[in-house]
């Protein structure tokens, strides 16, 4: 999956794509993002990780996260869902680097 980033420098994610990754169809994730039930993060590496974002999206109990270099590549990715009236997650994939922050 290759990743756009429009003019204002916003990461851009295919619908299709995304609701794939999230285990949705696609008019069920458009419906979720009207309904302002999906959200998103977007975290830049530092230091060791510079040029790389950490991109996270939620919906319900699905969260995708990428690790994403300069050129748009998913380098990692992993999705976590939460269990039925759980609010911990369990791992799908392996977890990705988190980005480290100045000095540490």
């Amino acid at each position: 999956m290759r990743i756009e980033r429009d003019i204002c420098g916003d990461y851009v994610l295919d619908p299709d794509e995304l609701a794939t990754k999230l285990c949705l169809s696609a008019d069920e994730l458009r419906r979720r993002m009207k309904l302002g039930l999906v959200t998103s993060l977007v975290e830049a590496g530092h230091g060791d990780d510079a040029g790389l974002h950490r991109l996270t999206v939620r919906s319900g109990g699905a969260v995708w996260r990428a690790i994403v270099d300069a050129r748009g590549c998913v380098i990692q990715e992993e999705l976590r869902e939460r269990a039925a009236g759980s609010k911990s997650e369990r791992q799908s994939a392996p977890a990705p680097q988190k980005p480290r922050q100045p000095g540490s």
